[in-house]
């Protein structure tokens, strides 16, 4: 490990001395490709130093204990200080060499679908599309609608949202899975609690640059927008539905009154839908032991529980429950994010050892 980071340090200081000439400046971009290398190593680069000059403070403290009787028992002390702050930074080094995942600072595209449970699973494919707007809004997060399908009571068969913001797919790649609910539905007049699902994908927005589509793989068509029952909301041929017709993904966007506007959004839905089925491919090949699946997740498989009776969330990944269910929907998600990143970084640090 010291000699990565000794080869780290190099590197920053000889992007350090290329980013002060001026003959670097002659290429801007070029420039603007170290200083974006320079800035990522800067962290662990400090962290470093400082754990070099803790190793230094150590030796010496310890010469002092063998020399000096009289500093002896402050020594002693100092020593244990030292020690302790070897081993936090010694942990936070390792932290900052794991790999990096390339899609954390990419903005999202998540898709909330009711599963089963008829129109009870489309009211809580509803509640999660607010619970995390609002967790978006907390972060300053900018997120917009990029297709939906209502139902007539104010939920949603499916909803894919664009959620725009620093850290967002970071914070967010956990929450693809299964999403259960149980609760006395308000359809429900006999007082039973019922259980419904709804599922979660969290994909990486992507550009085109990262995936190339073949035009003659898509088939296009175009048809009117429709409202609840059935009404015409738009008296011109703008909804937009794409067919892959190597995989059989289909996408139909409907929200917008130009048909360019709808077919740029499903273009970019459906993006993000072939870049992830490749990655979910690597991702197999890579591990198929770990329990979070960074990214990607198993999406027939439950993740977490919303039990209305009990006022509690259960995430089943790791255990965690937590008693304050109405917080949680409405878009208090810091504590049980921050559990699952924990727990990915405790499974990367083992697999390290």
């Amino acid at each position: 490990m010291i000699d990565k980071l000794k080869t780290i340090e190099d590197r920053y200081v000889e992007l350090s001395r290329k980013l002060s000439d001026p003959e670097s400046m002659k290429d801007m971009d070029e420039w603007k490709k170290m200083a974006k290398e320079h800035a990522s190593l800067e962290e662990i680069v400090q962290k470093y130093r400082e754990y070099k000059k803790v190793l230094d403070d150590i030796k010496s403290t310890k010469e002092i204990i063998e020399l000096d009787d009289d500093l002896k028992d402050m020594a002693q002390e100092e020593l244990k200080s030292l020690e302790e702050r070897e081993n936090k930074l010694l942990n936070e080094i390792k932290l900052l060499l794991l790999p990096k995942d390339p899609n954390d600072e990419k903005d999202v595209i998540m898709e909330i679908r009711a599963g089963a449970g008829g129109e009870e699973a489309a009211l809580f494919a509803y509640d999660l599309f607010r619970m995390y707007t609002m967790y978006a809004e907390k972060k300053h997060w900018k997120y917009e609608i990029m297709s939906s399908n209502a139902t007539e009571l104010g939920g949603f068969k499916e909803v894919i949202l664009n959620i725009a913001g620093k850290g967002a797919y970071s914070r967010l790649k956990f929450e693809s899975g299964v999403h259960r609910v149980q609760r006395i539905p308000t359809t429900e007049a006999g007082g039973r609690i019922h259980t419904s699902t709804a599922t979660v994908a969290v994909l990486p927005e992507v550009e085109d640059v990262d995936i190339e589509i073949n035009p003659n793989d898509i088939k296009i068509d175009v048809f009117r927008s429709g409202g609840h029952g059935g009404q015409s909301v738009n008296t011109t041929d703008s909804a937009v539905r794409l067919t892959h017709i190597p995989t059989g993904i289909v996408i139909s966007c409907q929200d917008e009154r130009s048909q360019l506007q709808n077919r740029e959004r499903a273009m970019k839905i459906l993006r993000a839908k072939l870049y992830e089925m490749a990655r979910e491919e690597k991702e197999k090949e890579i591990s198929m032991t770990r329990k979070l699946q960074v990214g990607t997740g198993d999406r027939s498989e439950r993740i977490r529980t919303y039990n209305f009776p009990q006022g509690r969330v259960t995430d089943h990944r790791i255990g965690l429950t937590l008693y304050k269910l109405q917080m949680v929907l409405d878009g208090d998600l810091d504590e049980i994010i921050d559990a699952l990143l924990a727990e990915d970084q405790a499974e990367r640090l083992e697999s390290m050892q």
